[in-house]
């Protein structure tokens, strides 16, 4: 099979039946052979009873859907579980993703050797409170990874099939596969510039908070990539640094006594003073940081992906 095209949808009732049609004379036009994974991630209007009919004795649409809402990045991996093109392509259900970019996509995939490529919606038909807070975490997201994509958020990528079997799409890191992508050891990630269509039907269903979270989730992965295999050279670093200065501190307030007492000054008892106390904490949260990166590095080096290599080998053979 050709392609996979995975749409994670929630209460889209009114865009089912005009997404599935287009892209279905994309998909003959153009001679794929192809499948339309539909997964309602717990809609509570009339979109499930739609997919159901659109998968009615058509063998091409196939239909998932969740007994609840567990977000789009679930909706994805499940999609992406039963896929079984060569080339898998998400999109969104609201129409605001062009099902014409298809073709281009593919031939990115199959022609050029790309591992994944990622859309850019460089005329974004959004408006300005949606378009500013996004271009923001593109720039901090290009500047933590290293990934020099545009649009990490859009929602119309192409996927090389046995890339979305190796990453785990979770929480809310669907902004941000290609980071998992990369992580994963999949480096050829290319970008196209999309047409993005005006909202036809229905509301976004994000909110301001998709922002914060984002952020959030952005921080957790740069640092799992970078340290989730030696904790270690953070916490272990970081407490070093710090029980250094709280060691050297403590010891000048004990030396400024020393010398003080010995030209005959008297002076206050050390625990009299603030900055030993400050000392002290710092000594301690400095022992707690080493400890903490001595306990992650057992950790991880215990950890079942000690083996990575070796499987990486055996499925190459």
């Amino acid at each position: 099979m050709d392609i996979s095209v995975v749409i994670p949808l929630y209460n889209e009732e009114e865009s089912l039946e005009e997404l599935a049609g287009w892209i279905e004379r994309i998909m003959q036009k153009n001679s794929y052979t192809y499948e339309i994974i539909f997964v309602d991630d717990g809609s509570t209007d009339k979109s499930w009873e739609i997919i159901e009919n659109l998968s009615a004795g058509n063998e091409s649409v196939k239909a998932l859907r969740f007994r609840r809402n567990y977000g789009k990045s679930a909706a994805l991996y499940s999609g992406f579980g039963v896929a079984r093109g060569e080339v898998i392509i998400t999109m969104d259900a609201d129409l605001q993703d062009d099902p014409d970019e298809i073709p281009g996509l593919y031939e990115m995939i199959k022609k050029q050797g790309y591992d994944l490529v990622s859309g850019w919606k460089k005329d974004r038909k959004d408006p300005p409170g949606k378009k500013i807070p996004s271009r923001f975490f593109n720039l901090t997201a290009r500047v933590v990874t290293g990934i020099g994509l545009h649009d990490f958020n859009c929602g119309l990528k192409a996927y090389r099939k046995e890339v979305v079997k190796r990453i785990e799409v979770y929480g809310e890191m669907h902004r941000y596969i290609p980071i998992l992508v990369k992580n994963a050891g999949y480096t050829r990630i290319g970008e196209k510039v999309v047409k993005h269509r005006k909202r036809q039907y229905g509301v976004t269903k994000f909110g301001i908070e998709r922002f914060i979270n984002g952020f959030l989730d952005l921080m957790s992965l740069s640092f799992v990539s970078r340290f989730g295999k030696r904790p270690m050279h953070f916490f272990g670093g970081l407490g070093t640094l710090v029980f250094i200065l709280g060691f050297m501190s403590a010891a000048y307030l004990g030396i400024m006594k020393l010398l003080l007492l010995r030209g005959g000054i008297r002076t206050p008892l050390l625990t009299d003073s603030p900055y030993f106390y400050l000392s002290i904490a710092a000594m301690i949260i400095g022992t707690l940081l080493f400890l903490a990166g001595f306990l992650g590095e057992m950790i991880s080096r215990n950890s079942p992906f000690k083996n990575l290599y070796e499987v990486e080998k055996k499925i190459k053979v």
